[in-house]
């Protein structure tokens, strides 16, 4: 190692910063979440600094620096773009023994200010000791991803009860596995979802019942895995995808998505197409629960939002019921990602003040909507799961008010390299979707927003499926239930 990397306590320790321009406002930032004592000394300040001083956070020496306003310091930086005044801080501090950082200046600084990933109390530092700042802030942006907000309030709960645990179990080992179980298992998803009263009940259960794991059971992840382009998917989602034992998921999901899973998950696929049920509704709402009641983590993954013709609370029902915990994880829904990866907003100021989201069919298989509330003026609306009954939607709502060249749209597989968008009117979108080799789940828009698409669309794939210039496709949006 070029430099030993440590945390330093600052509270209300005296700090210099040089400078008073865009970076050291950076700096003293970092400061004073540290909790240190900030004087800045420089002849200007910039406005965010200027803020800083007008809400008593730091002291201003307004003057060039000199080493007298070393005084107190027990921590300098100079950020400032001047190198003759770089140096003679450097010079200064390094008379007095003081540790000094010279911003982008690495020969000229006894220590460096890492990039930082704070989940305080948890801190986590990357530094490359000035060699390429970028690439610790591409690292730093990578473990963001990984490392939920939530930690930090983990970790407190955590230290509240180690003593408790030290007096429950005796050897390091047993205190290491229970910590893993705890850090992995259902007390860190309970803090993930924001509910630490709960987790700290869970870790009291858990430490009651220490020798004999009573504490394990099962529990379900209600994950909505978005139209289809796996980049789409939440970072909660993508980390109970790795944590389950058992996965469910049907044809809406799209492949890279299943992909994703943890590689020695079991995989239950169970269909779900139209008039083709691999495992009925009702089966699947069973299978959940009795997965559940075996101790395992269950992963229902579902195309689009688990809420949005997703059925979702019908699956949730029977664990509510039996008091298994679960959890419901947001998906980007088909209406909003295929849209946008089609460039058709829903709304827009000058052609829809609203938007109405409706199914395509019902249980039995009829198209039985609301005309009434579906035709009206400056409006989108977005019908999932209407490829089958796509004469009847577009004559029906040319019957009931609707002009019969009110723009339509039907985008097949949105998000994915299949993607179609065909964009026509409600009296040509049949004849237009009849050219073409269409394949479910599609989406259907209707609404003047639909003219912007020529002019928006930016994801345009090169697919296989693609039949003329015409046609744009991203995807196997699958959604909720399209």
């Amino acid at each position: 190692m070029d430099a030993l990397p440590v945390f330093l306590k600052l509270k209300e320790t005296p700090t210099l910063v040089v400078g008073g321009g865009d970076v050291a406002e950076r700096k003293i930032d970092l400061l004073l979440r540290a909790g240190a004592s900030v004087t800045v000394i420089s002849p200007t300040l910039c406005e965010a600094v200027m803020r800083l001083h007008d809400r008593q956070l730091i002291h201003w020496i307004a003057e060039p620096f000199h080493p007298k306003a070393l005084a107190n310091a027990r921590i300098v930086i100079a950020a400032t773009d001047d190198r003759s005044v770089n140096r003679a801080v450097f010079e200064a501090a390094g008379e007095k023994g003081i540790p000094v950082n010279v911003v982008d200046q690495p020969d000229l600084c006894t220590f460096t200010v890492p990039s930082i990933v704070d989940r305080t109390p948890v801190i986590i530092a990357i530094g490359t000791g000035g060699a390429s700042p970028v690439l610790a802030r591409m690292l730093k942006a990578r473990l963001e991803t990984l490392i939920p907000s939530a930690y930090g309030r983990l970790a407190a709960i955590a230290k509240d009860f180690r003593d408790q645990v030290k007096q429950a179990l005796s050897t390091v080992t047993a205190r290491r596995t229970f910590w893993e179980e705890v850090f992995q298992g259902r007390v860190a998803e309970l803090v993930f979802a924001g509910k630490d009263g709960q987790a700290q009940k869970e870790l009291r259960h858990m430490i009651e019942h220490a020798d004999d794991a009573t504490y394990e059971r099962g529990e379900v992840y209600l994950v909505g895995a978005g139209p289809g382009d796996p980049d789409l998917l939440t970072f909660r989602a993508l980390r109970l995808m790795q944590r389950a034992d058992v996965v469910l998921y049907d044809r809406l999901v799209a492949p890279a998505i299943v992909d994703l899973v943890r590689r020695d998950a079991e995989r239950i696929y169970v269909g779900k197409e139209k008039s083709n049920h691999v495992v009925p509704q009702g089966e699947i709402n069973q299978l959940l629960l009795e997965l559940a009641q075996q101790g395992k983590r269950v992963l229902r993954l579902k195309g689009g939002d688990p809420f949005i013709f997703g059925r979702g609370g019908e699956e949730i029902e029977d664990l509510v019921n039996q008091g298994i915990p679960f959890q419901v994880i947001p998906g980007i829904t088909a209406a909003a990602g295929c849209a946008s990866y089609a460039g058709i907003p829903l709304t827009h100021r000058d052609h829809a003040q609203s938007c109405l989201f409706v199914t395509g069919h019902l249980k039995d298989g009829s198209v039985d909507l609301n005309w009434q509330a579906l035709c009206q003026p400056g409006q989108t609306v977005v019908v999932y799961m209407g490829l089958t009954g796509l004469e009847s939607i577009c004559r029906e709502m040319v019957r009931h008010g609707l002009d019969g060249t009110t723009p339509a749209a039907l985008i097949q597989q949105g998000t994915t390299l299949n993607q179609k968008v065909i964009a026509a009117t409600l009296e040509t979108l049949v004849d237009e979707v009849a050219k073409n080799q269409v394949q479910a789940p599609t989406l259907l828009i209707v609404g003047n927003v639909v003219k912007l698409h020529d002019k928006l669309a930016w994801f345009i794939p090169e697919s296989p499926l693609a039949q003329n210039a015409a046609i744009h496709e991203p995807g196997r949006g699958g959604n909720d239930g399209l």
